[in-house]
Formats: structure tokens, sequence, C-alpha cells
């Protein structure tokens, strides 16, 4: 049985720009930190030295992979910590030439030295690879990890256990309807007459009682809201050098034609008075979707969905079925976020949510297929429905590249988010007005080609910067 994948697993709450390059990073330095403490002790460290290799070497500086080990050496948590204050902390390291290890024990790091980028080098696992090299008195302990997308993340010893328990009984918990393919997942939906939400809900409260269930979607729900609505209210140029304007301000600004509001409830009022013009609503969902990876660009505040480069996808037609489409409840949201993480979950076990695996077919891809069929359970109710909707999304997107100028979250990347929504409503529209049982490709093809595009694909497009766009812009403007 394959590990049990959580709604919150899928949905995570993080900091920009990326999940596999930055909230990776960041949980594999504070599981370090885990290990320091649990096995060698803080008082006993000398140094700490962090080597970064492939995808994570060559785009690290954009992604913000070398601030995210710093922040996660420090022991901030990504969740909770002051956005706002990274800069200054990250800044007072590189001055001081001094690191808080879990903020009480002070190391010399000298930035140059003690954070390496190997860029010619890589580890045979996965290509976001890291070490931690600690010193002691005595002797150096190195612990390495794997960034394997979505935030999710892998130690040498979580790979050797795993080959361990290969042809053993496992340990994970039985949830009451276990899927690793669609088929399995239909089989469910089929037997019981629930639909794909019922079943996520079902699998969840085996963890959670379902008031506390309901508290953390309705979280997620808020966080992805707060993210869009400051985007919305935020102008200015996005760091890192590429001089890449913010437009989610301009465009809100413009639909909205300066009328009064003073928070999220009147901001949103205002929009769903603006009418159902086709122009207008689709204006509105590029807008979200600016929005939220303006903010991913911009270090804030937002949830992995599956990853922070794709961050803006479900959001925005989130927000579009709320305000367009009448389902403003808060059941109807909650259900969104489960049907959308079950088909993450079929991703994840049967290719990848790694751009730097599968290229970008794996972040917007998925995420335009887990809206999609989001969207199309919350206005038909068809769990066959919702998962052609999922596959014509993804069939639609394979082959996408990650080619990031500058090796930054930004360019094309921002602009991928809107359109990730529209085919995600375009995919939910057309599966609404099709019958499934007549569709020639399935579901669980399109994921096994995403998975063979994936391994096919050149490496210059998996996350590097080494290819398409990313050579196109010229170099003293994409050095960043």
């Amino acid at each position: 049985m394959e590990k049990f994948i959580s709604v919150f697993d899928m949905f995570k709450i993080a900091v920009g720009p990326s999940s596999s390059h930055t909230l990776g990073p960041w949980v594999a330095a504070r599981r370090c930190l885990d290990k320091i403490q649990q096995s060698i002790g803080l008082e006993n460290v000398l140094s700490v030295k962090v080597l970064l290799y492939g995808s994570l070497a060559k785009t690290g500086k954009g992604h913000g992979t070398d601030m995210a080990v710093m922040m996660g050496l420090m022991g901030e948590d990504p969740i909770t910590t002051d956005t706002q204050l990274i800069m200054s902390k990250i800044n007072a390291i590189k001055m001081n030439h001094s690191l808080l290890l879990n903020g009480v024990h002070a190391l010399l790091f000298i930035y140059e030295d003690h954070i390496q980028f190997l860029k010619d080098q890589s580890l045979p696992h996965h290509p976001n690879a890291l070490s931690f090299i600690v010193q002691t008195e005595l002797e150096a302990f190195t612990f390495t990890y794997y960034s394997i997308g979505g935030g999710f993340i892998e130690s040498e010893m979580d790979i050797a256990t795993k080959l361990n328990q290969k042809n053993a009984v496992s340990e994970e918990k039985e949830m009451p309807f276990n899927f690793i393919t669609t088929n399995d997942l239909l089989h469910w939906c089929m037997k019981t007459g629930m639909s794909i939400s019922d079943i996520i809900r079902e699998n969840e409260k085996t963890i959670l009682e379902e008031t506390l269930l309901n508290k953390e979607l309705d979280h997620i729900w808020q966080t992805m809201l707060d993210c869009i609505y400051k985007g919305c209210h935020t102008e200015g140029t996005l760091p890192g050098g590429l001089q890449v304007r913010r437009r989610a301000f301009e465009l809100n600004k413009k639909l909205l034609k300066d009328q009064h509001y003073t928070d999220q409830k009147s901001w949103l009022d205002l929009i769903q008075k603006g009418g159902t013009d086709f122009k207008y609503i689709l204006d509105w969902v590029s807008c979200f979707a600016l929005a939220v990876n303006e903010e991913n660009a911009s270090f804030g505040r937002v949830v992995t969905a599956p990853t922070n480069g794709a961050a803006g996808v479900i959001p925005s037609v989130l927000l579009y079925t709320i305000l367009f489409c009448n389902k403003n409840t808060p059941s109807a949201i909650r259900n969104f976020l489960c049907t959308a993480s079950a088909i993450g979950i079929l991703f994840k076990n049967g290719a990848t949510i790694s751009a730097a695996m599968g290229g970008c077919q794996a972040e917007i891809g998925v995420s335009s297929a887990m809206a999609a069929a989001a969207l199309t359970e919350a206005l038909g109710d068809n769990q066959k429905q919702s998962l052609m909707a999922a596959e014509i999304a993804m069939e639609h997107h394979l082959g996408l590249t990650c080619d990031p100028v500058g090796g930054l979250v930004q360019i094309p990347c921002i602009e991928r988010n809107t359109m990730g929504a529209i085919k995600a409503i375009t995919a939910a529209q057309l599966a609404l007005q099709s019958k499934p049982d007549f569709a020639l490709v399935s579901l669980d093809k399109v994921i096994h080609t995403m998975w063979n595009t994936a391994q096919d694909m050149n490496v210059k497009y998996k996350e590097t910067a080494d290819g398409g766009l990313a050579i196109q812009i010229p170099i003293a403007l994409a050095e960043c």
C-alpha cells in the first residue's frame, strides 16, 4: 500500500516562489535541524555547510533556495514566519557573517563559503538534491535530502526504508477508500454512490475529526483568498532583476472603475455586481491568477496547489466558481478543495508534480486538471465527467516545458497560471457537455502518457533555465 496522501499534503501553506526550490529546501533544513537536536546537540555544532545540486543549484538563487535553507536553519516556520522580514533577516546573515541555528546557537556563516551551488553535479535519486554538512569538534555529519515537488521531501534514510520495506507489510494506516489509479477511485464512487469529494472527506476523517477537518479546509481557502486580495492591491515591480511589473493591481482598478470598497467582502460584492459578460469574467479569472503568482514571485504567502509555481490556477477557478457560478457556501468550497486534491494525488502517485522531473506539465498541467475536475463536480456532480474534465485539461498541457527566465518564477510562469485556469474552465464545460462513456482517452492513460513524456523530455526543459524562453533573454538582463 502506498503512503496516504492527505488533502493538506496537496495544499500546503508556504512562502514563494517555488514549492520544490523554496518550500522543499526550507522543510529539509528544518528536518536537518531536528536531526541535529536529536543526535548531535545544537551546542556541539561548529559549522553547517549547504551543498545544492542539479536544478536546485542552477535556478536556486532565482527561486530563493539559498534564503530558504537559511530561514530553515534558523528554525523559522514557512507557515507562520513574517514574510515582510525575510529579506532583512537574510541580509543580516550576509552582513554579520553569523547565523543563529534554531534561533539560539550562533555560528560563523559566510554566505559565499557556506552555501555552494554545484551546477555541474547531480545526485542520482532526483534533480533537486541538497546536503547539509554539519561539523563538530570530533567529526562531520552529512544529511542529504531530495525536494521531490509540491513541498514534499525525502531523505536518504527515507529512500533506504522504502527499499527495505518493499516486500514487507506496510505499517501505513488503512484508509476506507484507498486508491492509486483513476480506476480505483471510480470503483469506490460507483460502489458507494459517493462523490469524489465525499471519498476524500471520508479518508480524511480517519485522521481528523470532522469539525477540525472543515476548519483546516476553511483556513486553506482563506489563505488563498488573502493572497488574491493582497496581490490585487499591491503595485510595483517584482524582485529579481527582470523588472517585471505587477499587473493584477492595475487590472483590478480598471475592472472596478475605481469604485470604493473597504474590505474583502465589499470587494467581492463589487466584482459580482459587475455582471456576467464573458470578457469581464475572463479578465477577472486572469486577474486572480496573476495576483497569486505575483505574490508568489515576491516571497509572499501562498498555498501549494499542488505547487507554488502553479499556485494561482486553483484559487482563481475556485473564486470564479464562487462569484460567477453561485457556489458560495462553505461546503461547496470544501468539496472543491477535496475533489481537486484527489486528482493531484492521482498524478503524484502515477507520474510527478515536480517540474524538475517533468517540466511545467507537472505543475500547471496538474493544477489545471485538479481545478477542472473540482469545477465539474461543483456544476454537475457526475464523477465520470469530473475525471473526464481532468483528462481534457492535462491532455492539452502534455509536453509543456519549464523554462524560467533568469531562474525566476516570473516569465513565463505567472501568465501560465492564467492559461491553466482558463483551460480548466474550458475542460469542465467540455466534460459537462459530453458523455464520458464514449471517451477514447482515460485519465489513467493521460497520467501514464505524462510520465512517459516527462522521461523523454530533455533535461534543459526541466526547471534548469538552460533552454526554451530562458535562453532567449539577453544574459545581462537574466542574471538575477
